[in-house]
């Protein structure tokens, strides 16, 4: 079973992560089971960048994004080569190493 190590994220996951992975599943299923509270506004329909992360170790063995993921991303704050929308991204059969950006937009909670 793949795992994937989350990098310490100052409100998320302030000390790290390491957590089993099913292949097939989402990073952001994965980080969800496992009490990571990644946002995801748009409930994982790929419509915002909320649930952005960066691969920093394993990204090859994702498959490719689609043109609407890229669409997306081209909205994400800190896009870096290796992002992806953890709510498109399944695990294949490689480890992975996972970052989770500062900051995300989210229009629905800057207006309240």
């Amino acid at each position: 079973m793949p795992k994937i190590v989350f990098l310490p994220h100052q409100d998320l996951c302030p000390n790290g992560a390491v957590v089993e992975a099913r292949e097939g599943e989402t990073i952001l299923d994965a980080a969800l089971r496992n009490g990571i509270e990644v946002e995801h506004a748009c409930e994982m329909s790929c419509a915002c960048t909320t649930c952005h992360c960066i691969v920093r170790e394993g990204f090859d063995s994702l498959d490719e994004s689609s043109e609407l993921e890229d669409d997306m991303l081209d909205k994400a704050w800190g896009l870096e080569p290796e992002s992806r929308l953890s709510c498109q991204a399944k695990v294949a059969d490689e480890d992975l190493v996972v970052e989770l950006p500062r900051y995300t937009v989210n229009h629905a909670r800057e207006k309240n």
